[in-house]
């Protein structure tokens, strides 16, 4: 699969050991990329006013100003930034509050780097990865608000239907594969068709239009 190139990345993360950790990880799995390290929101706001940087990881808890209002002023200031919130807290509160702010990837810091890394790289793709956890969470906290007579999720057929709903409980492609006994391109062509019958272009949207979040 063609992997869309990434020459620039930010991390706010107020933890010097931490920060050095993701400096290194991402380093090592990017060559070349260029990173530049924050440990707080305002800085990192005023900084990043000069520089084109293509993603950031927050964090939550920040001195000063907090991940989530940073993530509303570089969000606010660049709509095409992608924005991954890396962080401890996996509270409903903040999960709702970081994704309204426009974060389309929510992963725990507690995740193995490799998993860090993809999840990296699928968010660079354009996709939504969140931590499996986080993914049920969000599904639990809105499952009384589903609304199962949806004119978009009943436009979709029978297995299209039974796929979103595997998103949107944190399936991953692989897994989402292995559930229904089919290829994980097949998954990925059904999502394709998916995102065109729903018009839209990433799982969040898929999922807040068919009433799934």
């Amino acid at each position: 699969m063609f992997e869309e190139e990434m020459h620039s990345l930010a991390i706010i993360e107020d933890d010097p050991t931490v920060l050095k950790y993701l400096n290194r990880i991402i380093g090592e799995a990017f060559p070349g990329i260029e990173i530049f390290l924050y440990s707080n929101g305002k800085t990192a706001c005023a900084e990043l006013a000069d520089k084109e940087v293509e993603m950031v990881l927050f964090d939550i808890e920040l001195p000063g100003m907090s991940g989530i209002e940073c993530l509303y002023i570089l969000k606010a200031r660049s709509p095409q930034l992608k924005c991954m919130m890396l962080t401890n807290f996996d509270d409903a509160d903040n999960i709702f509050k970081a994704l309204k702010a426009g974060a389309s990837s929510y992963i725990l810091k507690n995740t193995q780097p490799e998993k860090i890394i993809e999840a990296i790289r699928e968010l660079n793709n354009g996709g939504s990865p969140m931590s499996s956890q986080i993914a049920r969470k969000v599904l639990s906290a809105f499952q009384e608000h589903v609304n199962t007579h949806n004119d978009f999720f009943h436009s979709l057929s029978q297995r299209e239907q039974e796929l979103i709903q595997y998103l949107a409980k944190g399936y991953r492609y692989k897994e989402i594969a292995a559930k229904l006994f089919i290829s994980e391109d097949t998954v990925r062509t059904h999502i394709r068709n998916i995102y065109g019958k729903l018009q839209v272009n990433s799982r969040l949207e898929a999922l807040r239009k068919t009433g799934l979040l």
